[in-house]
């Protein structure tokens, strides 16, 4: 089953260059996911009041157009059908004019709150149909070519956060953005995050950064909190010139 939601690009979601920023993508892409939940259930309220709650371990969104601001999209998003072990899947995609703007391939892992004890998928069950996935390679290890330098702090506070207590995962796009190079004006066409730790509120994250020597315009971060532990990693890749 896939579940539409009807969208309008926001002018405060696009960016200097009016483009829809990344974060704002994944953004829509989110919300559709938590509409589905709340149409069909379980809701994320009643997760929650059942000692459970889905966390983001894996995201790839790739974007082929860039959008401006107004533009009329629909955000597409459905589960897959072959869920295993402790890996949930969820697929999303955003159209506009009838074609395909951008699309993604999350992973999830639902977790017991009071254990920390990861569920498998087999001890759980929408209440709704899953559907065909895409065809999107997610890469389970960010390999980096060199050891990165350390390009700045970032500091997480309030309008970072969501009522988990740490940076809502939406928001990681455009915290990277904010680290690339100077000057660097091109569009983010894929971006890929792992995510490894909770960067909680009033934490300082570290942000690491390495150009890819065999692609021109593709940058890979590690971003480490104050006590050291690692928070993601993550690859931006830009589009070539004009694109």
């Amino acid at each position: 089953m896939i579940f539409t939601a009807p969208f309008t690009v926001d002018f405060h979601d696009t960016d200097l260059y009016a483009r829809m920023r990344p974060s704002a993508a994944l953004k829509y892409m989110q919300e559709a996911a938590n509409l589905h939940l709340n149409a069909y259930g379980p809701t994320m309220d009643e997760l929650r009041a059942g000692g459970r709650a889905f966390l983001l371990s894996r995201i790839r969104v790739s974007i082929r157009r860039a959008l401006p601001a107004y533009t009329p999209i629909e955000a597409q998003t459905w589960v897959s059908m072959d869920d295993h072990g402790y890996s949930f899947n969820r697929y999303h995609r955003i159209m506009a004019g009838g074609e395909v703007a951008a699309e993604a391939m999350s992973v999830w892992a639902l977790v017991d709150l009071d254990t920390h004890r990861p569920i498998r998928a087999n001890e759980f069950t929408y209440n709704f149909t899953g559907d065909v996935p895409l065809d999107l390679e997610l890469p389970r290890r960010i390999r980096f070519p060199a050891e990165p330098e350390a390009v700045g702090e970032r500091r997480v506070v309030y309008s970072d956060c969501d009522y988990n207590g740490h940076i809502n995962n939406t928001h990681y796009p455009d915290l990277l953005c904010d680290f690339l190079p100077d000057g660097e004006t091109r569009r983010v066409e894929d971006v890929v995050i792992n995510f490894l730790g909770e960067a909680p509120l009033g934490d300082t994250l570290t942000v690491y950064r390495a150009a890819d020597p065999e692609r021109d315009g593709r940058y890979l971060f590690r971003t480490r909190r104050a006590d050291g532990s690692t928070n993601i990693e993550a690859v931006l890749t830009l589009a070539a010139d004009g694109e």
